[in-house]
């Protein structure tokens, strides 16, 4: 496996006018990504509507992003499913099409709250799994957060090798630093706890504000592991525009998205576009940065 980058980008998924997935945007993406420094992506993940992604298209993203890029990539998949014979299909198609590692979703539906379901859930992906397996604890979206403890005694599990937390929360990420094993690898899924994030310990981030301020978001987390306080101009740009961006949701993101370059097609339904106005003021907001 590729060594873990600092940064991985949360990437999105264009689909066409009628909800099929645009391949050629796709690797156009990518590769716009790859130009600005960028080497590690997380495909189907949540900004990617990796819940809305139907059987075998996780093959087909990862896969067109392999012939894209090439080995020197780090292509994370993520596994979105509420039962563990669900993220082994997903997972069959995330190695099948190339990927390096997956990212996988707390199960919530039926196991929100009830430990002993979703490490349960967590060990048996990780044993069925070819590809090594990285914990995805997001509550904005599961209205879920993955215990402290569940994820200590998770990462002793020799094929669970790190953790996306998205909580924003640079005190629970210092908590998890110091309770998971030394060479388990944690990210923070927040742009704007990313200097409080990696100060108190994490290994880097994966956001979604890599799709529309790419060199922003490297300066500032190379600024903010060589000297957190002269990442304080760089944090406050990245906080302003990500809390713009994010605050609005996926079609938010893809908007902006499109303002810097990339092909971001449609949302999937129910998702629709944002609508002008909104993408005028992300036009200017990313324009400006």
């Amino acid at each position: 496996m590729h060594s873990l980058p600092r940064y991985l980008v949360a990437l999105i998924t264009p689909f066409d006018s009628e909800g099929e997935l645009d391949l050629d945007a796709h690797q156009h993406n990518v590769a716009i990504l790859w130009d600005t420094g960028i080497r590690g992506f997380v495909i189907g993940g949540s900004n990617g509507e990796g819940p809305y992604l139907e059987p075998g298209e996780r093959r087909d993203l990862v896969s067109s992003a392999r012939d894209t890029l090439g080995p020197g990539a780090h292509l994370m998949c993520g596994v979105m499913a509420e039962t563990v014979r669900s993220a082994v299909r997903q997972l069959s198609e995330a190695a099948e099409g190339g990927a390096d590692s997956v990212l996988c979703l707390t199960p919530t539906t039926l196991a929100r709250n009830r430990t002993e379901v979703v490490e349960r859930f967590f060990t048996e992906v990780a044993d069925e799994s070819t590809l090594p397996v990285m914990l995805y604890s997001v509550p904005n979206t599961t209205a879920y957060s993955l215990p402290e403890e569940s994820a200590a005694r998770l990462a002793i599990h020799p094929n669970i090798l790190g953790m996306k937390d998205s909580s924003g929360d640079p005190v629970r990420m210092q908590r998890l630093v110091e309770s998971t094993p030394h060479d388990f690898t944690l990210w923070s899924g927040s742009s704007q706890a990313l200097t409080l994030a990696v100060t108190a310990g994490a290994h880097g981030v994966i956001t979604g504000s890599g799709n529309y301020v790419p060199g922003l978001v490297l300066e500032t987390l190379d600024a903010a592991l060589a000297d957190p306080r002269a990442a304080r101009a760089l944090q406050t740009r990245l906080s302003h525009i990500s809390r713009i961006v994010e605050g609005n949701g996926i079609p938010a993101v893809k908007a902006a998205s499109s303002a810097a370059g990339l092909r971001s097609g449609f949302p999937r339904l129910p998702l629709t576009p944002a609508d002008d106005e909104l993408s005028q003021t992300l036009q200017d907001a990313v324009q400006a940065i």
